[in-house]
């Protein structure tokens, strides 16, 4: 594990010092990692189930990597990542809004596979809430790292992403409905742990694949609103 949070601050020292803007979720990234997620698996008791709390943190490194890496040598992209790497690309769009498109694919796609390959079970649902809770509680060490780096406030996103703050500014905008809304009922986290249980199930599997999809898919048309509304 701790191999891979270097590769990750490696590459994203990389990426900052260059102010290349595919750096604008990794900046973030590498700080919840060495801020939240590491402290927590050096600690033996912070987990009910550590074996599980490990190999879902590296599963997860592990598929950034893997993105990472293909990106940079003209791999096939899986579409999460391939629409934040597009963005990243497109100086006409925000900073805050190519950050927002790279937690999306962490947290909404990329973890619920993760959470499917590592066979997590109901009971490990206390140990996953406890990781993504301390990443959210990083909240405002990542925008001011993010803002001192690039010049770049993901706040309100950020807000709207883990808090469902600015929700009521979406009424209207025929994003409001559907996904978002039941994640923001039921708490984002449980969404994606649900998905990542439901994936090993091949009965559910290819249901599944398009709630994963759709998820994702809502949050992304949310913040390209809250961008434009709020001109990030």
């Amino acid at each position: 594990m701790s191999d891979a949070i270097e590769r990750h601050h490696r590459i994203t020292d990389i990426l900052v010092r260059h102010r290349d803007r595919r750096g604008l979720f990794p900046i973030g990234l590498d700080l919840s990692e060495q801020q939240a997620v590491m402290p927590l698996q050096r600690a033996p008791a912070a987990f009910a189930h550590p074996a599980y709390a490990h190999a879902v943190s590296l599963e997860l490194a592990r598929r950034f990597l893997v993105a990472f890496h293909r990106e940079f040598t003209g791999g096939m992209l899986e579409p999460q990542w391939a629409r934040y790497f597009s963005q990243a690309a497109d100086c006409g769009i925000s900073g805050a809004r190519v950050a927002m498109a790279g937690y999306n694919a962490h947290l909404t796609v990329d973890l619920a596979y993760s959470v499917a390959a590592v066979g997590a079970r109901p009971e490990d649902a206390g140990d996953h809430f406890a990781i993504v809770d301390a990443i959210a509680r990083q909240g405002l060490p990542i925008t001011d790292r993010t803002k001192a780096a690039y010049g770049v406030d993901i706040g309100p996103l950020w807000r709207f992403y883990f808090l469902g703050e600015g929700l009521d500014q979406l009424v209207g905008q025929g994003v409001a409905t559907g996904p978002m809304l039941r994640a923001t009922d039921d708490g984002y986290n449980v969404i994606v742990f649900g998905n990542g249980l439901t994936l090993q199930d091949p009965a559910l599997h290819d249901a599944t694949v398009g709630e994963i999809r759709a998820l994702h898919e809502s949050a992304e048309a949310a913040f390209d609103v809250l961008t434009r509304l709020d001109k990030l």
